[in-house]
């Protein structure tokens, strides 16, 4: 592995530190042993029973102390499986949550199938392989040097020679014999791991290609270097339409506060189904959009656009940077921790108090979306609890806009988040995020939700789309 990045962290001075005594160890007791069998084979040859119950009888006193350092020794090499085991996760982990990599390597990227098992069961097995593997040779390679050097001494050097040149020979005639067969245990192993993530997910398989493998793609996805599958429309209409290239990357992004626009931007999947030519339409901050459509209209795929969770295939796409655009979905994440996580996530207590924000005013939002009684109904702030169980579908979608409150994004995104929400709480859902500054782009089919937005966006799902600003003239749809 060419990586050397994950070699650092807390564990980047206690890692060689225990290389090098485990090495030590390893050595002088094998040196050790190896004389001490050296010692009574001479008394056996030589005949002498004084020297041989000396050096046995020495043999047998030092076992103790030789099975107490053995086991050390054991534990120690645990250890070091365990130290590279922490810091090659570590860097991992650190590609594979940068800059929703995860999500990338998922929908944008079709070389990784199971990530999940790759991070957990193939980095165990290929630092146990690793440290196993030091462990394995050094002491051959010791025991080795120690009866060549002795056997020299005793019958000359012609007899080692000959030896080791029957190894190394015989060796490398069986590594170049085996070497199409690890080849197919590369491949067996492979197909077996994609066979048990599909029926259980508990997949063990060739981890060293696959680790390497794994630091190879998420170092592409980071870079923006996509590999999938696309599937020309042109395969699918039989010709009747002119191809579009698609190029995932192409298009350009400007980020820049208070502005969404689309410029000739053409909404595609991943996979090159293209939903809409060229989208083109403006918002500014205040003006909230009415999202409509058919399912599989591209309502979500526009927001995956928005958020750079999909590529951009073609044109210019201005919008604020990540953080200041909020995603509330339907089913909101509820996050394992206390009660007042679930309002502040993604922040910690520390971001909270960065912020300058008290937890009285973390109950007003709460107040301001009937959640108040919760507070003293689950035990306050600190109490903890399965919340995706224990509160219900409407209170978790309350929830998600107290969170929306807390964070006041320039820009928020409402996927049918008030579907489980009476209509007077929802009213003064959208009141307040006006008064506050926050934009909607909001997919609902209600018609009470037209009268809070200043513009609609509805797409047809046969390509074609109409983005007009809301009057009273305007024609409201849905339920």
């Amino acid at each position: 592995i060419h990586h050397t990045d994950f070699l650092g962290g807390k564990y980047s001075s206690k890692m060689p530190l225990n290389f090098f005594m485990k090495s030590g160890t390893l050595c002088y007791f094998g040196l050790y042993i190896s004389l001490k069998n050296y010692f009574c084979l001479g008394a056996i040859i030589g005949r002498s029973r004084k020297d041989f119950k000396k050096y046995l009888f020495n043999f047998i006193a030092a076992m103790p102390a030789i099975s107490l350092v053995n086991n050390f020794l054991k534990y120690g090499l645990n250890e070091l499986k365990l130290c590279f085991r922490v810091r090659l996760t570590k860097y991992l982990y650190e590609e594979y949550l940068q800059a929703y990599t995860y999500y990338k390597m998922g929908n944008l990227d079709n070389r990784i199938a199971n990530p999940d098992q790759l991070l957990t069961q193939d980095v165990e097995k290929f630092c146990n392989s690793v440290v196993d593997l030091y462990s394995n040779l050094s002491k051959p390679f010791l025991d080795i040097v120690l009866y060549i050097f002795k056997l020299t001494n005793a019958i000359g050097a012609q007899g080692p020679a000959t030896m080791m040149a029957y190894l190394i020979v015989s060796g490398f005639f069986l590594t170049r014999l085996r070497r199409p067969i690890g080849k197919m245990t590369i491949a067996e192993q492979k197909y077996e791991g994609e066979y048990r993530f599909v029926n259980s997910r508990l997949i063990t398989n060739s981890f060293t290609a696959r680790i390497t493998e794994l630091m190879q793609v998420l170092k592409d996805l980071n870079r923006g270097r996509y590999q999938r599958t696309m599937i020309l429309q042109h395969e699918k209409d039989g010709d009747r339409t002119q191809t579009i290239p698609l190029i995932p990357g192409s298009g350009e992004i400007i980020n820049t506060d208070n502005l969404i626009k689309f410029d000739h931007v053409p909404l595609a999947t991943p996979n090159g189904d293209i939903l809409i030519r060229d989208l083109n339409f403006e918002v500014r901050s205040g003006a909230n959009v009415l999202i409509c459509g058919p399912n599989g209209c591209g309502k979500s795929s526009l927001f995956r656009v928005l958020g750079e969770l999909w590529p951009l295939f073609g044109g210019c796409l201005t919008k604020p940077e990540r953080g200041k655009l909020f995603y509330v979905p339907q089913r909101p994440y509820m996050t394992l921790g206390t009660l007042r996580d679930q309002v502040i996530y993604p922040d910690t207590v520390e971001d909270q108090r960065k912020k300058g924000i008290a937890d009285q005013v973390l109950k007003e939002y709460l107040d301001n979306v009937q959640l108040g009684q919760i507070l003293e109904r689950e035990g306050g702030w600190d109490s903890v609890q399965d919340w995706m169980d224990v509160l219900s579908g409407g209170e978790k979608q309350r929830m998600a806009m107290a969170r929306l409150f807390y964070h006041k994004p320039q820009f928020a995104i409402l996927d049918e988040c008030t579907s489980a929400v009476s209509v007077d709480v929802e009213g003064y859902i959208y009141s307040h995020c006006r008064k506050v500054g926050i934009t909607l782009f909001t997919v609902s089919h209600r018609k009470s939700l037209w009268k809070h937005h200043d513009f609609y966006l509805h797409m047809d799902g046969r390509g074609n789309y109409e983005f007009k600003k809301i009057t009273e003239d305007t024609v409201e749809f849905g339920s």
